[in-house]
C-alpha cells in the first residue's frame, strides 16, 4: 500500500481555477507541492478525513501570477544601487541630491550608479548637472527603459570615451546642439558598460558586486515580487554568472520564485556545446530558450519604426545587423530550441518574422514556437504572419498605465491603437504572455492587468489605444496561461487543477468582478509556491 501525504485544504469565497469545467471549486487539496484535487469543501473533507484546512474567508484564490519577461538578475544588482524612479525622486533636484549624498559616502573614485530614471516624469538630467553633483566620482544614471543612460565627465573618461571616439555598432553617443558629447550612452554604447556579462569580449570598468551582495539583492527583489503576487518569472537576459547566482540561491534554499531563463545569444555557443537547450532544468529553475535583439526601446524612444516618431521624427535604431540576426535565429531554430527576439517597432518585427519564416521553411520544426519579446507596434499583416507561424507575443502589460498620454505624444494616437495589441492578438488566436520587463516597467502584475483592461494612464487617466482593451478574465489568463505557454510549462502551470503545481495567489478581492480601475489596488494577502507560503500580508 502506498502512503500518500495527507493534503491541506485551502478554501476561499472565490476560486478562479481556469479549469473551464463548469462551476468553480470551493476548495483545493494540496500535497507534495501539487494540487491533489479540487471540488466542494464537503466532498474534499469526505475524501481526505482529518485534513488540515486553511480558510481565506472572503478572499479570492487565483493561479500563481507569472511574468514571462522580467529581469531578476538585473534587479538583484539594481537593488544595491540608487533607486532613481519617479516614485523615489520627484524632480531633477531630488535626483541630484541622491547622487550628491551617495558620492559623499563613497570612496574616492568609486562609481555612483542609479537606475529607473524617467526623463519624462522627473525631467531631463545632463552630464554637466551630474558633474556638479559628483565631480570626483564616475556617475551613470540609466533611463527607465534600460536602453540609454547619462554619464558624467568622470565616467566618460573612465570609459575612454572622448569627442573623437566612434560609437559601437548598434549604439550611439548623444550630442548637444553644439556637437559635443552630452553624456548619453545609447543602446549598445550603454549595454557594453552595464551588461557586459551578457556579451562576449566586452570589458567594463564597473566593478561587479560580490556574489554575497548580489544574492542579497536577489532575495530583496523576490520578496517584493512575491508581495505583488508573483510565483513564477522568466528572466529574459541571462549570462553564465547569472545562472551561477540562481544556482547558489537554490542550493541555499533562497530561490523562492520559479525561474525560467532566456540565455543571451552571445553565450549560446557554450550551452550548445554542452547539449543544453530549451526545457533543460526542472520546475524550479529551467532554460526556456535564447535571447536576441534587433532594435531599441519604447520608453527610450529608440525602437525601429516604419514611420517616424510623432514628436521627434526619426525611425529609431536597428541594433543587430539583419545578417547576424538571421544567423542567430537559424542556428537556434535548427537545433530545436526556442528563441525570443527583442523587437519593439513594426519595422523590427517584420525583420524578425522574415528570418523566423525562412528558418521554418529551411528546417521544418513542427511544434517549435518562437517568441517575439515586446512585439509593441503591429498591424494586421504582422498579426496574421504571427498566427501562421504560431509565434508567441510577449508585449508590455503595464506600459499604458505607466506612461499614459506620453505614448500618444511620442507615437501618435493612430499608432497607439496598434501598440501592446492584446486584443488583436487574442482575437487572432495568437498566444500572448504577461510581461512587465521590470526594471523598465512596473513589476506589479495587477497593475499590468488594470492597464490591459482600461488602457488608461494611471497618473493622467488618458486613454491610449482603447480599441485594444481586454476583459479582466482575459488579462488574468495572459499573466497565467499565456506566460506558461511562452515558457513551455502549460502542462503544469496556469490552472488550479489536479496534477498542476500548487502555485497560487490569494487576493483581497475577485479581480474578475472588481472595478476595472481598482484592479491595481487589490491587496495581495498571500502567495504560495509549491504549496509553501512565500508571502503573507
Amino acid at each position: 500500500m502506498i502512503n500518500e501525504t495527507m493534503p491541506v485544504l485551502y478554501r476561499a469565497a472565490h476560486i478562479v481555477s481556469q479549469q473551464h469545467t463548469g462551476e468553480e471549486p470551493e476548495a483545493l487539496a494540496v500535497a507534495d507541492g501539487r494540487i491533489r484535487a479540487t471540488g466542494s469543501v464537503a466532498g474534499l473533507r469526505d475524501r481526505f478525513p482529518g485534513a488540515q484546512e486553511v480558510d481565506f474567508g472572503d478572499a479570492c484564490i487565483v493561479p500563481g501570477l507569472n511574468d514571462a519577461h522580467i529581469h531578476l538578475a538585473i534587479a538583484a544588482e539594481d537593488m544595491l544601487h540608487l533607486d532613481l524612479s519617479a516614485d523615489a525622486v520627484r524632480d531633477v533636484p531630488g535626483l541630484l541630491a541622491q547622487v550628491r549624498h551617495e558620492a559623499a559616502q563613497a570612496a574616492p573614485g568609486e562609481w555612483i550608479r542609479g537606475s529607473r530614471y524617467d526623463d519624462t516624469k522627473t525631467g531631463p538630467v545632463t552630464r554637466r548637472e551630474l558633474d556638479a553633483a559628483a565631480p570626483d566620482h564616475p556617475v551613470l544614471v540609466v533611463q527607465v527603459a534600460g536602453h540609454w543612460g547619462v554619464a558624467n565627465s568622470a565616467a566618460l573618461k573612465a570609459l575612454h570615451i572622448d569627442e573623437d571616439t566612434p560609437p559601437p555598432q548598434g549604439g550611439d553617443f548623444g550630442r548637444s546642439d553644439d556637437g559635443r558629447l552630452d553624456g548619453r550612452l545609447v543602446e549598445r554604447a550603454l549595454m557594453n558598460v552595464v551588461y557586459p556579462a551578457t556579451a562576449r569580449g566586452n570589458t567594463s570598468p564597473l566593478r561587479p558586486s560580490s556574489p554575497q551582495d548580489k544574492l542579497r539583492g536577489l532575495v530583496r527583489a523576490q520578496r517584493s515580487w512575491h508581495a505583488a503576487g508573483l510565483t513564477s518569472v522568466c528572466d529574459a537576459l541571462i549570462a553564465p554568472q547569472d545562472t551561477g547566482l540562481l544556482h547558489r540561491a537554490r542550493q541555499s534554499g533562497q530561490l523562492t520564485l520559479r525561474v525560467g531563463m532566456l540565455l543571451s545569444i552571445d553565450h549560446y555557443g557554450a550551452a550548445r556545446a554542452l547539449g543544453l537547450g530549451s526545457g533543460f532544468g526542472d520546475d524550479r529553475l529551467r532554460l526556456v530558450g535564447v535571447k536576441a535583439f534587433v532594435d531599441g526601446a519604447i520608453g527610450g524612444r529608440t525602437c525601429l519604426l516604419a514611420e517616424p516618431y510623432a514628436d521627434s521624427g526619426g525611425h529609431g535604431l536597428q541594433t543587430t545587423p539583419t545578417e547576424d540576426l538571421a544567423q542567430q535565429v537559424h542556428t537556434v531554430h535548427a537545433d530545436g530550441n526556442r528563441i525570443g527576439v527583442h523587437a519593439n517597432g513594426d519595422a523590427a518585427i517584420r525583420l524578425v518574422l522574415d528570418v523566423m519564416e525562412d528558418a521554418q521553411r529551411r528546417t521544418p520544426r513542427p511544434g517549435l514556437r518562437h517568441r517575439i519579446e515586446h512585439c509593441s507596434v503591429i498591424d494586421a499583416d504582422i498579426v496574421e504572419r504571427m498566427r501562421a507561424l504560431k509565434a508567441i507575443a510577449v508585449p508590455f502589460a503595464g506600459y499604458v498605465g505607466y506612461h499614459g498620454g506620453s505614448l500618444n505624444r511620442w507615437y501618435g494616437p493612430e499608432r497607439t491603437e496598434r501598440m501592446f495589441a492584446h486584443r488583436a492578438f487574442l482575437d487572432a488566436g495568437v498566444c500572448v504572455a504577461g510581461s512587465s520587463d521590470y526594471p523598465c516597467g512596473p513589476y506589479q502584475p495587477l497593475l499590468g492587468m488594470q492597464s490591459m483592461v482600461t488602457r488608461e494612464g494611471m497618473d493622467d487617466g488618458v486613454p491610449v489605444g482603447p480599441s485594444q482593451q481586454i476583459t479582466p478574465r482575459e488579462a488574468l489568463a495572459v499573466f497565467t496561461l499565456g506566460s506558461a505557454e511562452a515558457e513551455g510549462t502549460i502542462d503544469c502551470k496556469g490552472r488550479l487543477a489536479p496534477g498542476f503545481l500548487a502555485d497560487f495567489t490569494v487576493l483581497g478581492e475577485n479581480p474578475l468582478a472588481a472595478d476595472p480601475r481598482g484592479i491595481a489596488s487589490i491587496p495581495v494577502r498571500a502567495t504560495y509556491v509549491g504549496g509553501e507560503r512565500v508571502y503573507a500580508a
